[in-house]
């Protein structure tokens, strides 16, 4: 096998370990993984909000995961590691299947939004913009968007300090899709000008 299938062949098969994952984590606020070659196995970092319910009662969820990813997906010895996400309410990810999970549930959508936004710039975000959109109110699809402090949209700050992630939700009336970015709390701006006194 040449080297560009083989890349392919890895590329894919992360992507499919991310989206078992995701689907059977989702409950435990499960963000990303990454994978690392051993030269004993394959070492696995699950960034969850909520470790505890990926590790499951004295270590029974993460042992059927291990089992689980060993032989659908073919990776080696898996050792699993779980790391807590130290500050949920900036991550964009987390945020956004809060926002999903509450409209499942039966929460109107702009309660959710906006409760969502208040535990974002509680956490002491710059800024947040939540995007949801689908038929909302009515048989039409619109979207609404929510909004407070500062969120760029362009350029280096953008790539620095917003954290953007989407989610797909289904219900009844269809699919509903919610968009959340987040500005990161940091001292200085870059590229704003202060004019000292």
């Amino acid at each position: 096998m040449d080297l560009v299938k083989q890349f392919i062949k890895e590329g894919i098969n992360k992507m499919e370990v991310h989206e078992y994952l995701q689907h059977a984590l989702e409950r435990a606020g499960y963000v990303e993984a990454q994978l690392l070659k051993t030269p004993i196995g394959t070492r696995i970092l699950i960034y969850a909000e909520r470790p505890s319910l990926v590790i499951g009662r004295r270590g029974s969820r993460i042992r059927e995961i291990a089992r689980i990813l060993e032989k659908r997906f073919g990776l080696e010895n898996p050792q699993i590691d779980v790391v807590q996400i130290p500050n949920p309410e900036l991550n964009a990810k987390i945020m956004a299947y809060w926002i999903a999970r509450a409209i499942a549930r039966g929460v109107r959508f702009r309660r959710a939004a906006f409760i969502a936004l208040r535990r974002i710039m509680s956490a002491g975000a710059l800024g947040a913009e939540i995007i949801i959109s689908g038929k909302l109110t009515s048989e039409r699809a619109r979207t609404e968007k929510f909004r407070d402090g500062i969120v760029f949209k362009s350029g280096r700050p953008r790539e620095l300090l917003v954290d953007e992630a989407s989610v797909q939700v289904l219900l009844k009336l269809g699919v509903y899709g919610v968009k959340v970015k987040i500005a990161k709390p940091v001292e200085r701006i870059p590229g704003r000008v202060e004019i000292l006194k």
